[in-house]
């Protein structure tokens, strides 16, 4: 784990899988835990922690296929505030859920982006996207530390439980900063751990797929959003997901260059 490519890879072979089992007929609920990311029990419990069940109501636009092939721990969408006519980018997009409730959202002069570094997740929301009938959507590959998009194109960024995947997560936030147009705003699901996790969790690479060991401390995100230039930062835990973390969502704004 002591190589950003040595993790990235392994988090992209487990979303290829999580992907081929989807595309085949499971639901994320039909997976076992272990086999996919971002999907496992809250401790000691049976709460649906991960997944599409979280959507609940909230997935208008999205097709059924994409919202029950989330791996996400949250619902970004629901505190992103979007408006008629804005850009929004979703961050490892899977299978497009976020994307095309961004499009219903922002309507048809607005455009969602999904960003995700894995074929057969693109193809399965390439899919979805045909599907639903949603034309005001993109989805491209690359990865979320090189984002490839140009400066100042995106009114709002979201993503739902990737950022803490990630081997370079204050390069993530320079690249969300530097994509943003002033004022632009940022509102993500993530995972967050709790201060002092075990260093066994920490060294577990399939608790990282798993999106636990990979994840900050509120204090660290703080201060790399901070650092990365961001201001108006909110961070409210939402649910717990692991016995040494939580699923969080996290807002701030970049500043209006004024």
């Amino acid at each position: 784990m002591s190589q950003g490519t040595d993790v990235r890879e392994v988090v992209r072979e487990r979303y290829a899988d999580a992907a081929k089992q989807v595309a085949s007929g499971a639901t994320t609920s039909g997976v076992e835990a272990a086999e996919i990311p971002c999907c496992g029990p809250a401790a000691g419990g049976t709460e649906h922690v991960f997944g599409g069940a979280l959507y609940k109501d909230g997935a208008d636009g999205a097709t059924d296929a994409a919202v029950n092939a989330s791996l996400g721990c949250g619902v970004p969408t629901a505190v992103a505030d979007l408006h008629e006519g804005e850009t929004v980018l979703d961050l490892g997009s899977g299978a497009g859920a976020d994307v095309l409730i961004s499009a219903r959202r922002v309507g048809p002069t607005g455009k969602a982006i999904g960003l995700d570094m894995t074929d057969e997740m693109l193809e399965l929301a390439r899919r979805n996207a045909a599907e639903a009938g949603v034309e005001n959507v993109e989805f491209v590959k690359g990865f979320i530390e090189q984002i490839p998009l140009p400066d100042n194109s995106v009114d709002v960024v979201i993503s739902n439980c990737v950022i803490n995947l990630s081997a370079d997560k204050p390069q993530v936030l320079r690249e969300v900063a530097r994509v943003l147009k002033p004022r632009g705003r940022f509102a993500v699901s993530d995972v967050l751990a709790d201060p002092g996790m075990d260093e066994a969790t920490r060294a577990s690479m399939q608790e990282w797929t798993g999106c636990i060991a990979g994840a900050l401390t509120e204090t660290e995100y703080r201060d790399m959003l901070t650092a990365a230039g961001f201001e108006h930062l909110e961070i409210r835990e939402t649910h717990r997901v692991h016995e040494h973390a939580a699923a969080a969502i996290i807002r701030a704004a970049v500043p209006c260059g004024c």
